[in-house]
């Protein structure tokens, strides 16, 4: 009974990680990685799931705005058996996105004079971009999907 609590809630199941490329830039359209799996029991991952986010914050203080944006999504439908006592199984893939410039960022690449003002007016008011890979899998009789989520570039 306890160890089918266990697989449910997925204590004993499938861990993920994520290995990124170290180099990365909004403007190159696709991110390279691969999604490691591990578990103590064997399990079997119907798909998996990567998504790319972008978290766009502007703004000081209590007056900060926080938005997020799915840049680019990747679904992996194979069939991945997992075998028990930590075999790494990896999964490499190329998740591809299409960024999603601000109004600001739209004016600065108007022009090369207008590149200037716009990196001013990002830092007036405090704009920045944070990116990060979320990576979910989907597992055979667990009722809680494996999920991991990582920061990429800076």
């Amino acid at each position: 009974m306890l160890g089918k609590m266990k697989q449910w809630l997925g204590i004993e199941g499938i861990k993920l990680e994520l290995e990124l490329s170290e180099k990365f830039s909004v403007d190159q359209g696709t991110l390279e990685g691969k999604v490691r799996m591990y578990s103590k029991n064997e399990q079997t991952v119907s798909g998996l799931r990567l998504v790319l986010i972008e978290k766009y914050t502007r703004g000081r203080d209590a007056e900060q705005l926080v938005d997020e944006y799915s840049l680019g999504e990747l679904i992996i439908r194979d069939q991945i058996i997992v075998p028990a006592e930590g075999e790494i199984v990896e999964i490499p893939f190329s998740l591809p996105f299409e960024p999603m410039p601000s109004d600001v960022e739209e004016f600065g690449n108007k022009n090369i004079f207008f590149k200037g003002l716009a990196w001013v007016a990002k830092k007036t008011r405090n704009a920045e971009s944070e990116y990060r890979v979320e990576a979910e899998a989907q597992v055979a009789g667990v009722g809680l999907s494996p999920f991991v989520q990582q920061v990429v570039g800076g």
